[in-house]
């Protein structure tokens, strides 16, 4: 449930942000992942999002979230639910933002969702990172920056979590050693790119149907990196309809030998679902460093 004094702080934050008074009427709860409560926010002036999870837990989770859909919001190319506000009350972080509604989709909806994530990826900055640390579900994403590709993707991606699958004793020493190997392979694997405004934690789960028919993308692990990552986690956990590669390819094409390198970019996020749900995804990790 909501209190009191989160509703006035939720109210005065819509209220700012619509320059209208905001009452709120009722909040119901709904879906919101596996370590956030959510809810619908009813107000006189319609649905708001709401999410809270524990703020001693996770203490920046939802100022670096909003951060990252500001930076989103200011590509102006994939749609998203406008970040409202963020805070903290009672010992528990909040997020708030637009409400979404769910709608049907628009006959060329993959081929818009190409586009769309095509003009985001074209957005660039001198660096690879992002201006803070950050996280990908409840894990802590590093996003010290580098004007290198394979080395930020060996330092702060694959290196800290397979060192934290061992550390937990769910890899072995030799697979710690695999991964350590591969890192040495990446200038060779990864042609020179800049950098590309990721999405990343691009799958399924993290898009829905906007009431105008086309793709809407919330919880993002945002951060400047390489465009193959974004489009290889749209292949795993159900993977994308083939129309939206076609699409993506004919207006941005990846460079030769981006087929080779899916399974690389896809140890990291199933490295993260590893360490977060356990030893389902170590055959999958294992059979792509078998390649390498």
């Amino acid at each position: 449930m909501i209190d009191e004094i989160l509703q006035k702080q939720l109210s005065t934050a819509i209220t700012e942000q619509l320059k209208v008074k905001i009452l709120i009427n009722d909040a119901k709860s709904i879906h919101g992942g596996d370590i956030n409560q959510a809810y619908r926010i009813n107000t006189n002036e319609g649905y708001f999002f709401l999410k809270m999870n524990d703020a001693e837990k996770y203490p920046d989770m939802f100022a670096q979230e909003y951060m990252g859909m500001l930076e989103l919001k200011k590509a102006d190319a994939l749609p998203i639910p406008k970040p409202l506000a963020y805070g903290q009350v009672n010992g528990q972080s909040y997020y708030l933002s637009e409400y979404i509604t769910k709608g049907q989709t628009i006959p060329d909806f993959w081929d818009d969702f190409a586009l769309l994530l095509a003009r985001q990826h074209r957005i660039t900055q001198p660096h690879f990172g992002f201006i803070s640390p950050n996280y990908i579900g409840s894990l802590k994403q590093y996003n010290t920056p580098y004007s290198n590709w394979p080395v930020f993707f060996a330092f702060n991606r694959l290196l800290p979590l397979i060192r934290m699958a061992y550390d937990q004793k769910i890899v072995d020493k030799s697979m710690v050693q695999q991964v350590e190997a591969l890192c040495k392979q990446l200038p060779q694997l990864f042609p020179s790119e800049p950098p590309a405004l990721l999405h990343g934690d691009l799958w399924s789960g993290n898009f829905m149907v906007g009431s105008n028919g086309r793709a809407c993308v919330f919880d993002p692990s945002v951060y400047y990196g390489h465009r193959e990552m974004d489009l290889a986690m749209t292949r795993l956990f159900g993977g994308f309809d083939t129309r939206f590669y076609y699409a993506y390819q004919a207006v941005y094409p990846l460079q030769p030998g981006w087929q080779q390198r899916i399974g690389v970019c896809q140890l990291y996020p199933l490295l993260v679902h590893l360490i977060l749900f356990g030893g389902n995804y170590y055959g999958s990790i294992k059979e792509i460093l078998q390649s390498y």
